[in-house]
Formats: structure tokens, sequence, C-alpha cells
């Protein structure tokens, strides 16, 4: 099993790279959210999953050891392979997942592109209980408030800006830890936005 990769990037596309592990290129499926992470990146460390089937070996990378447990959470639910968990990673932060299925936000998780309600329900009902089991990366923005995240997320949608990039703008905010205050985090990633 590779567990654990270090190399520099030879290719690489929002879904895929092509890692140069000591002359030995390996083809590694990833998230766009570890994309965004090491796109500016020569080299990288990525946590890795093999999966393996009858007639393929396709390997996973993740940059943050959360990501990659949040993945084989979600492959373990019936009807969810490891194309179906990256495209879900790639659709949703791993906090906000954790919060739309601790919260049984059916609404949210369906919002993922590929994802239907049967899909969506399963994920809460069979992930509800697991999910506490992971670290997030940052306790910061889990100490704040739901609402004001769901609520700062949701004005931004309604002013025209796509979910995953309002999602990330209320994010850069609550990273910084300003003012926690709705309007003050609705403000902070407005003018984020517009820079």
């Amino acid at each position: 099993m590779i567990g654990y990769l270090t190399g520099k990037i030879k290719d690489k596309t929002p879904t895929k790279i092509i890692l140069d592990v000591n002359g030995v290129g390996y083809l590694v499926n990833i998230s766009i959210s570890t994309f965004e992470k090491i796109a500016e990146l020569d080299s990288v460390s990525l946590y890795t999953y093999l999966n393996v089937k009858e007639d393929a070996l396709d390997l996973y990378g993740f940059f943050t050891l959360e990501e990659k447990e949040m993945f084989q959470l979600l492959i373990s639910i019936s009807g969810v392979g490891p194309k179906l968990a990256q495209s879900i990673l790639s659709g949703i932060q791993i906090d906000e997942l954790q919060e739309a299925i601790s919260n049984a936000n059916v609404g949210r998780i369906t919002a993922i592109p590929g994802i239907g309600k049967k899909t969506a329900e399963r994920l809460v009902v069979e992930l509800k209980d697991k999910i506490e089991s992971i670290l997030f990366e940052s306790p910061h923005i889990k100490s704040v408030s739901y609402n004001v995240k769901n609520d700062a997320v949701r004005a931004l949608t309604n002013l025209g800006y796509n979910q995953k990039t309002a999602e990330n703008a209320v994010r850069t905010v609550l990273e910084s830890g300003k003012d926690q205050q709705i309007e003050e985090v609705l403000k902070e990633a407005l003018a984020h936005l517009n820079r």
C-alpha cells in the first residue's frame, strides 16, 4: 500500500497530477481542493490512497490527512466509489461537509454537482455518528456560529456569486480571525471578492 508520496510535480490539471518520485512518475487523482493548495508549488507531499480493482490500480492524493480520512469515510458508504468521493471533495470543503452532515443539511449536500437527494440522505444517515472522529483543519472557523457562516454564504449566493466562491470568501474572512458578526463577515467577504 502506498500511503504517502513526496516528489516534483511534472504535470497537473484540476483533478490529476503526475508526481515524479525519484524518476518514477505516479499518476495521482486529486480533488479541486487539493489542486488549489498545490497550484503554485513545484514539489509536494501527498497522503495517498490506492484503490485496487480487477483491471486497474488508481492512486488518490490528498494535501491533508483530514481530507484523506473524509475520503475513506465517503467510500465506506454503499454506492459511493472513489470517483464520486473525489467529486464530493472537489465540490465542498471538508469542514463544510462535516457541518452539513452533522446538521442534516441535505440541501447543501445536493448542491454538490453529481449528488442527488438519495445519496445526500445516505451520507447524513451513515456518517452522522462517524464524522466527529475527524479533526478538521481550522478550529477557529469551527467555533464560529453555523448560522453566521451559512447566512453569509447565502447572502453572497443571492448576490450572484456561485456557492464555492462564496464559501471560499467567507472561509478566508473567518480564518483571518476578524469580527464574527454577520455584517462584518459579509463586508469583508465582499471586499475580498472584489479585489
